[in-house]
């Protein structure tokens, strides 16, 4: 632990600074998911319903889709810090770092919590907008939200971390990434709700992890009212979240064992 920690804050540091440094990010990051959230909810709004026999028909389309937007907050911050591990494979840093004192679990933890606190901080900028969707967010649903958050941007971004290390190109990275994390999102009930779909496609939303990570955030915004959705509880929602996110993370730092 004395040589983890500082490595741990060293890493965490240079990924906020790297992120500063580079304004396309920042606008990459937070103003292509805004924009996403604009275009699909204005332009979906007016045909969106709920499923049939639903008790909440009057569910604004805006609204529905907010907090898969936040996912894909998440999302998007995993894609732009762990595209780097490429690039750091290749210049010889990242061999320079796991050879270090420092135990390996350590730089990768270091890595990807750089990403994480940087998804938590863009998502709270996106919450402002909540009540232009129609929420009125409490202090519990803020929290709530910013740690799920969190969680999903943790797990995207040790996801990340582990194709990164798989491939040589950042052009391989950015295929695998499109295969991989783009129709986690899609098939998450982030888009549509799962009540409304094929059964097939139903069951594969409910059997995703990130479709509880999305329903925790649903619920959070609607704190301390039940969130008008039919979903998980949010204990199961918050449970599976959390465990998907360790289960990540423990993948990526298994693969820093190997060689780089």
């Amino acid at each position: 632990m004395t040589s983890a920690l500082p490595t741990i804050g060293a890493l965490w540091t240079r990924e906020v600074r790297k992120f500063v440094r580079e304004r396309s990010r920042i606008i990459g990051a937070l103003v292509q998911p805004l924009a996403f959230w604009l275009l699909l909810g204005l332009g979906f709004g007016g045909t969106f319903q709920m499923p049939a026999g639903s008790s909440t028909a009057d569910v604004d389309y805006l609204a529905y889709l907010f907090p898969g937007i936040l996912t894909l907050v998440a999302l998007f911050t995993a894609i732009f810090s762990t595209i780097y591990v490429v690039d750091e494979r290749q210049s010889g840093f990242l061999q320079a770092a796991l050879v270090s004192p420092a135990p390996r679990w350590a730089v990768t933890l270091g890595s990807l919590l750089g990403g994480t606190s940087l998804s938590v901080v863009q998502g709270a900028l996106f919450l402002a907008a909540a009540p232009f969707a129609g929420f009125a967010l409490g202090l519990s649903g803020i929290v709530l939200a910013l740690v799920t958050l969190g969680l999903l941007a943790l797990a995207f971004s040790s996801l990340g971390y582990v194709i990164a290390w798989k491939v040589s190109t950042t052009r391989g990275f950015h295929g695998l990434m499109n295969a991989v994390l783009l129709p986690l999102w899609f098939v998450s009930g982030a888009a549509f709700p799962p009540g409304g779909a094929p059964a097939a496609l139903s069951w594969a939303i409910r059997l995703n992890p990130v479709h509880y990570g999305v329903e925790t955030l649903r619920a959070a915004l609607y704190l301390p009212d039940a969130s008008p959705i039919d979903g998980p509880s949010l204990l199961q929602g918050f449970g599976i979240t959390l465990t998907f996110a360790l289960a990540m993370l423990a993948w990526a730092t298994s693969v820093t064992r190997r060689p780089a």
